[in-house]
């Protein structure tokens, strides 16, 4: 029987259609840290949770070799859906919020993710376990800890396992066609780290650590590495003002990413002059647009609205041979200008 994570023709086939539309979603979009990735095992990416299926999307895309992701239990209960997602190297499983006897359902999709791992395939796990758009954390999740400690069990005699921290910072959380910063870190050694957490903790305790309490270092391990790669803000009551000073002055490489500046006045000679330009584009592409409307009008949870255009982007655009995409990128372009036109 196939397993998920060997090869398939139809994935091999779709793979560089899927990464290229996505590269052209974003006007500025950089990768940075590709050195970090481990060339003598196997390793698990753990990129923060901010923008849904985009944040899959975009550590797909950082090697093109296979991937296997994890998504939450709940979208594989329908048929069609499970075998879409199956196809896409993505397996299910359960969180707490689902309840602790679905959670036990787990142990499956754990001995599936060590397999994939011991066969030499990168493995993803999204850590915080659900989508949030802002710039923090949420509270890191035990699956990953346990899955990397097992596997280090199983097979770490053979091949090291590493955690490999990913921070994702998006320059809109809402509208594709803006900035997207891919920052890899450094690896987690997870049985070197394993040894060094249980000899400093027997400086200060009689008895050697338990697997919860390593977890737990594991995890604050990894959690300050994702901070070092994104633009953190702690989530408490002075979250937007330390936002709003810390958007002011990005550091690099994140003010890279920043747009080129222009004045207002400057800006809006720009909408004005380019607005016959942008209503052929509109007319040209309205079909996108359309779609594009009808689903931020449609969906509940706006941070599914990127995710969504995405799909609907990559079902559309390719379908024209591309003759579209010029037209649509205008269209998008000219927008972005539009959203930002007070902000200079």
């Amino acid at each position: 029987m196939a397993r998920i994570q060997d090869k398939d023709q139809i994935y091999k086939a779709f793979r560089p259609l899927v990464d290229l539309m996505f590269r052209l979603s974003y006007r500025r979009y950089k990768v940075i840290g590709k050195e970090n990735i481990p060339t003598d095992g196997s390793y698990i990416f753990a990129p923060n949770h901010t923008n849904a299926l985009c944040d899959a999307m975009a550590v797909l895309g950082i090697t093109t070799g296979r991937k296997v992701f994890v998504a939450r239990a709940d979208i594989f209960k329908n048929p069609k859906a499970a075998w879409i997602l199956n196809g896409l190297k993505i397996m299910p499983i359960n969180r707490m919020r689902d309840g602790l006897d679905e959670v036990r359902h787990n142990d499956e999709t754990i001995q599936h993710a060590i397999d994939t791992l011991e066969s030499g395939v990168p493995f993803c796990i999204l850590p915080e376990g659900t989508h949030r758009p802002k710039h923090s954390l949420l509270p890191l999740t035990k699956g990953i800890f346990r899955i990397s400690l097992k596997a280090v069990e199983q097979f770490g005699d053979r091949r090291p396992v590493y955690i490999l921290p990913v921070g994702l910072e998006y320059g809109d959380y809402f509208h594709l066609w803006d900035s997207l910063l891919i920052q890899i870190g450094q690896p987690i050694n997870v049985a070197e780290f394993s040894v060094a957490a249980r000899r400093e903790w027997l400086q200060t305790h009689t008895e050697p650590m338990t697997e919860p309490q390593l977890i737990l270092a594991l995890r604050e391990e990894l959690t300050r590495r994702m901070q070092e790669l994104i633009l953190y803000v702690p989530d408490n009551d002075q979250y937007d003002s330390n936002w709003a000073a810390l958007k002011a002055n990005k550091p690099e490489p994140f003010a890279q990413m920043e747009r080129p500046h222009l004045s207002r006045n400057a800006r809006y000679a720009l909408v004005i002059a380019l607005a016959p330009l942008f209503i052929l584009s509109a007319v040209l592409t309205a079909p996108l647009g359309l779609g594009t409307l009808l689903i931020r009008h449609k969906i509940q949870d706006p941070a599914f609205y990127n995710s969504v255009q995405f799909l609907y982007q990559f079902l559309l655009i390719p379908l024209s041979l591309f003759l579209a995409y010029p037209f649509w990128a205008f269209v998008q372009e000219y927008l972005y200008q539009m959203r930002h036109l007070n902000e200079d």
